[in-house]
């Protein structure tokens, strides 16, 4: 190998290096804690970790108010919609709208592209371009569903950390309110579904809200069963007057031996599933090369006695 080829090879290597950990460092940074900090420094009228009111608004843009009155959809199905955008974590008010137009433009484009492509006088042309286009109709639906329940597996994974650190604050001798926002700032970058979600909280009891009705409305956007549980438990425990910290902690052995359930039970899965590839993939290129020399001498070996036979 030419060592001008060598050069030019280790150049590009760590060009491609070089400009891999720009991109990195630019990503990453404002996200450390360190960063966070200086920032909120350096702001006089930051609020630390609670959400600005602008983001909270109900504001839709006038370009997107005039497309929403061509969606075919009466105000109480945008309502239900925008809830489950909610949940997926998409909370503008234009997020609804959105994927309303995509449930009409997808199967039209996706329709049309398949007629196009075959012609309009092809055999099953039709039959095709309808497929596609009801394929395309549900392509926004299963993308929303694959959202929430990526949401919420990253809001079950968080929450046993999350009250670690809660546990760890609150003996320390901060209060609830600082305890939590503390946690958010720490989880932001490992789970940053659930810092969003604490973040409202945060706003929520700071504009004047009780924490448990913060804690419920919590439970209503993430859906998730640990996260409903974990407010029963701290609804109880403001009742009766049990120690926070005590509860919190048998509350996330409980997260954690449940996490650790749920990974053991994927991890008993990963076996079913790779049936399918061994059978499908791995299994006749496995033949071909085994047994496919033999096949080969075998025929090679017929035909030629069949020939001699003839002769």
């Amino acid at each position: 190998m030419p060592s001008q080829f060598l050069v030019a090879l280790v150049a590009f290597g760590g060009s491609l290096a070089l400009l891999s950990g720009l991109v990195a460092y630019r990503l990453l940074t404002p996200l450390t804690g360190e960063r966070r900090r200086i920032q909120a420094v350096l702001q006089p009228s930051a609020t630390g970790s609670a959400v600005q009111v602008a983001q909270l608004a109900e504001k839709v843009d006038p370009v997107w108010e005039r497309v929403s009155r061509l969606v075919p959809k009466s105000p109480k199905d945008m309502g239900r919609l925008r809830r489950r955008m909610a949940v997926a974590g998409y909370r503008n008010a234009s997020a609804a709208i959105i994927y309303s137009i995509s449930e009409l433009v997808l199967p039209v484009v996706a329709g049309g592209t398949v007629l196009l492509a075959m012609g309009p006088h092809a055999p099953h042309a039709l039959i095709a371009a309808g497929f596609a286009a009801l394929v395309a109709y549900f392509i926004p639906g299963l993308f929303l569903e694959h959202r929430i329940r990526a949401r919420q597996r990253e809001i079950r994974n968080g929450l046993p950390d999350v009250l670690d650190l809660l546990i760890v604050c609150l003996e320390a001798g901060s209060s609830m309110d600082q305890a939590i926002v503390k946690a958010t700032d720490e989880l932001e970058i490992a789970y940053p579904s659930l810092a969003e979600e604490l973040r409202i909280l945060t706003t929520e009891t700071r504009a004047g809200k009780p924490r448990i009705e913060a804690f419920k409305n919590l439970a209503q956007r993430t859906k998730v069963d640990d996260v409903r549980a974990l407010v029963a438990m701290l609804l109880q425990t403001d009742r009766f007057g049990t120690s926070v910290a005590q509860a919190l902690r048998t509350f996330a052995e409980t997260s954690r031996t449940k996490r650790r359930q749920r990974a053991e039970e994927r991890a008993a899965k990963v076996g079913v599933k790779l049936v399918f590839p061994l059978v499908l993939l791995l299994f006749p290129a496995f033949y071909v090369v085994t047994l496919g020399p033999s096949v080969i001498q075998f025929v090679r070996i017929f035909f030629g006695q069949v020939a001699q036979q003839m002769k």
